[in-house]
């Protein structure tokens, strides 16, 4: 149930004006089965035998008094004291006032009865919610966004011809309206008030109430016209440019006026966060996202991972050397006046409110250093909402964003003249921000947003939106097309990310401005590595970054996604270079694109392997409709019709392979299919497939119709094994796809007569002890930085990942000793039974991990050991350092072919 649902339940059950049913009413609001509150009505399950009293077992002892309230509350709490399980909630109430202890929290309640559906949320631990948890969901936020969600929807729907643009500029002044006659910036509820006493209640004359207060808000109090109606001589000059253009006119209903009413006196404007309540209100007005109220909004915490390493350290640093010397605080004074900030995929401002919040905190503790020191000062303000810039595709998140900072605007400073008694900094009229462009980031001159010089302090920041390159629209490439038009980048390969880093990079190269983006770490992975990174590297160097974590909000149930922050800045500044893990902090020389500790080495994909070890191909792909492949019923089928078994192969790939499921699929040449025609069966799958070729608009598998029998691609199987049933070696089989949540991809090894098809990677007549480099921790950290994702999981490439891979001189005796151990894992493979899936488990799953088996785990971390020493003689702190030596390796083995 919606917390607004709930607070007009308990709101209706109070005007009901029926005490003798008021508590299983209210109880009725909750998570109490009916039954339940049937016996209560009953009196069957009361233990309270006193009228008046209700006594509900480890839940409730309630009571409803005509005499001293709060004596009655103490003559209550004193018999729970003396029962032998306590209730969890104490209530009495004289219907004028509501007095409650919660006695597993001691918290408690005091406050008008009237008042009490704004305070339901005392009473949640009767639906498994406590309090805290639910404070911690902001409920003052999306109390605000559900009740204008309702809003909203009414008036739209009585407005089917009103323009989008009106109706969302109508939601944010009535919004700012309510915002303010809650803190003090218009008279205590003056917009409520003046609405109930001067409208009529059916709403028919609410367009022209509307129309008259918004036009005037936008005028100065002395150059009103002398016959604007005296009611509207209490409401302020706005200004800001909030009420500037003309209301749209609308209809409005008994309805949507009460809807109205109601947000004005059921809300606590005061309470409301206006980084968080941004989003969400943006939410209301776009049809996509309603459903998800509550979870449109970026924690504070994850923006400071972005803000804090960018500029926020550095000042508060420069503040803290500041301190005690009056010239270096009034140069940071006036620095942080200086500063420009923009965030070129702005949505509704969060990064932008939360920078404004730091800067005037900073700005007020230079203040309270400098009186401390005994230094009179007259406040003059230094920060202010002109220094923020932003550029939105959204034209309705932009008035968002200008509302949201007005708010945070307001509530700083309150908080200024709360801890500088004598500074006082009017919010009215409103002030401009400097500049919220509605438009493409991507089409967008964002210079011409905010023009800066080479020596201006600029700060880019912000989220800007993923989208892989096989997901977007054929706008959002024509939009990459323009970004990368005058670059050797090729723009249909890259993520839509890439399109703001690269006008970032533009922005700040031979400048001192620098940017902060958040991004999925898919743009330090895989083929985006050296399409995009060569260019940017020519320009700019990472100054910071966070390796990869999850990046969500506040909002329950949000799973996140996974995300890095980049930092750039201009390649030729000297700055400190940081890489931030989630423990800790490492200092390094220089951060390559893979956001690692070493030099910018770049890994590009080969065809062939650099260290000349045997071939990896693409299993074989039949292109056959499935009349190749087999079951084990139909495989007995042909073998009872006489077919001869050495055309009949075991057929595997990554399902096969990683959850034991057996496939057959026939494999022969033109002779042993002719050989075999006797059977009825046979003879009918090769037509089918025949047929199935035919009907393709490849041409290249129509062609293939001329060999029906036959695979389309064998995967280079026949150049190795023939068409004969041999055994005699061994192929390694790597899933194309696997698990991010494994600690190890499973690898093995099958007979040579077994057919691996395209959903795996082979390498035929191989030897064993590959198999153990490829199985370790050395070449896990390779695949992990170098190979990319598909989605999450891991997408193992030959060309990208094995072909690049640097393995050291082996000596026959390391590699014998790499086989046992090899031996040994295959080995407790078959003793500990199970699926592959099964025995290396997903214990890096954040829900319901699985833990790997502890036998296979330990064997594989003796393989690690063996293979780490082959690189180096001293052990690897973590794979970062792995990672590391790897790229060297790479480096040199390539400036050696070069």
């Amino acid at each position: 149930m919606a917390i607004t649902e709930i607070e007009d339940r308990i709101t209706d059950i109070i005007n009901q004006d029926n005490p003798d049913q008021f508590i299983f009413d209210f109880l009725s609001v909750y998570d109490f089965p009916k039954s339940t509150i049937t016996k209560l009505r009953k009196g069957t399950n009361n233990l309270a035998k006193i009228p008046g009293e209700v006594y509900l077992k480890n839940r409730l002892y309630y009571k409803r008094t005509d005499h001293d309230l709060m004596q009655s509350f103490v003559d209550v709490k004193d018999k729970v004291n003396q029962l032998g399980s306590k209730p969890r909630y104490i209530m009495v109430t004289d219907f004028k006032n509501v007095l409650a202890e919660d006695t597993k929290t001691g918290d408690t309640l005091d406050v008008e009865f009237e008042r009490l559906p704004q305070k339901f949320e005392f009473f949640l631990a009767w639906n498994g919610i406590e309090k805290a948890d639910f404070d911690k969901e902001n409920p003052a936020d999306i109390r605000a966004a559900e009740r204008f969600a309702k809003l909203y929807d009414v008036v739209v729907k009585d407005n089917p011809e009103a323009t989008r643009h009106g109706l969302n500029l109508f939601l944010i002044r009535v919004l700012f309206c309510l915002f303010a006659e809650d803190t003090d910036i218009f008279e205590k509820n003056l917009f409520t008030n003046r609405l109930k006493e001067l409208t009529k209640q059916d709403g028919s004359d609410l367009d022209s109430f509307i129309d008259d207060l918004f036009s005037v808000l936008d005028i100065e109090k002395d150059k009103r016209l002398a016959d604007t109606p005296s009611w509207l001589a209490d409401f302020p000059y706005v200004d800001g440019d909030l009420f500037k253009d003309p209301h749209e006119h609308l209809k409005f209903t008994e309805h949507s006026r009460k809807l109205i009413i109601d947000a004005g006196e059921k809300l606590e404007w005061d309470q409301i966060n206006p980084d968080i309540l941004g989003s969400m209100i943006q939410a209301v007005a776009s049809e996509d996202s309603r459903s998800h109220l509550g979870m449109h909004y970026t924690s504070v915490p994850n923006i400071m991972k972005v803000i804090k390493p960018l500029f926020l350290d550095d000042l508060r640093q420069a503040f803290e050397d500041a301190k005690g010397n009056e010239t270096k605080l009034n140069e940071l004074y006036d620095r942080i006046g200086n500063i420009k900030f923009m965030d070129p995929a702005c949505g509704s401002g969060n990064f932008l409110i939360i920078t404004y919040k730091e800067l005037r905190q900073l700005e007020i503790d230079i203040l309270k250093e400098l009186n401390r020191m005994g230094i009179a000062t007259m406040y003059v303000p230094s920060v202010t909402l002109d220094q923020f810039y932003g550029i939105e595709i959204d034209d309705f998140a932009c008035d968002v964003t200008r509302l949201s900072l007005w708010i945070a605007e307001h509530q700083m400073n309150k908080q200024l003249h709360k801890e500088i008694a004598d500074a006082v900094r009017p919010t009215l009229p409103l002030q401009h921000a400097g500049a919220i462009v509605c438009g493409n980031a991507l089409r967008t001159d964002w210079n011409g947003v905010l023009p800066h010089g080479e020596n201006d302090e600029v700060y880019l920041f912000g989220n800007p939106p993923y989208l892989g390159s096989k997901k977007q629209a054929n706008i959002q490439k024509d939009d990459l097309k323009k970004v990368f038009l005058h670059t050797n980048v090729k723009y249909k390969k890259v993520d839509y990310i890439s399109g703001w880093f690269a006008l970032g990079v533009e922005y700040i190269r031979h400048t001192r401005a620098e940017l902060g983006f958040v991004t999925t770490n898919s743009i330090t992975q895989g083929e985006q590595i050296y399409l995009l990174w060569p260019f940017f590297l020519e320009q700019v160097q990472i100054s910071f970054a966070y390796t990869s974590f999850k990046w969500g909000n506040n909002a329950k149930g949000n799973a996140g996604v996974t995300v890095e922050i980049i930092g750039l800045t201009d390649a030729s500044r000297q700055v400190d270079k940081k890489i931030m893990h989630n423990n800790y902090v490492q200092k390094v020389e220089n951060i390559s694109p893979y956001i690692t500790d070493g030099q910018n080495v770049i890994v590009k994909a080969n065809k062939s392997n650099i260290n000349e070890l045997p071939k990896m191909v693409m299993g074989s792909m039949p292109r056959d409709g499935g009349y190749l492949i087999l079951n084990a019923e139909e495989v007995k089928t042909l073998k009872d019709q006489g077919v001869d078994p050495t055309i009949i192969r075991r057929y595997v790939g990554a399902n096969e392979f990683l959850n034991s499921k057996e496939r057959f699929c026939l494999w022969m040449n033109k002779s042993q299919y002719l050989d075999n025609l006797r059977s009825v069966d046979l003879s009918n799958r090769i037509k089918r497939v025949k047929e199935y070729r035919l009907n393709s608009k490849a041409d290249s598998t129509q062609q293939a119709a001329n060999t029906p029998w036959s695979f389309v691609q064998k995967g280079e199987y026949v150049s190795n094994y023939g068409y004969e049933l041999d055994n005699s070696y061994m192929t390694i089989i790597i899933p194309e796809v696997s698990s991010e949540n494994r600690l190890y991809v499973p690898m093995g090894v099958v007979d040579s007569s077994t057919i691996v098809f395209n959903k795996a990677m082979a390498i035929y007549k191989a030897d064993l002890w590959l198999l153990g480099i490829l199985q370790s921790r050395m070449h896990m950290a390779w695949l992990d930085f170098v190979g990319g994702k598909l989605e999450t999981r891991y997408n193992y490439s030959s060309t990208l990942v094995y072909n690049t891979f640097p393995v050291p001189n082996l000596s026959t005796r390391r590699k014998n000793e790499i086989e046992d151990l090899v031996w040994k894992i295959l080995d407790i493979r078959d003793e500990e039974g199970g699926t592959l899936a099964e025995l290396y488990g997903s214990p890096l799953a954040e829900k319901n991990p699985k833990p790997m088996n502890p036998r296979l785990l330990a064997a594989h971390q003796e393989l690690d050991q063996v293979v780490d020493r082959a690189y180096r003689d001293r052990p690897f702190k973590d794979d970062n350092e792995r990672l590391s030596l790897l790229l060297n390796m790479y480096s040199q083995k390539v400036n050696e072919e070069k």
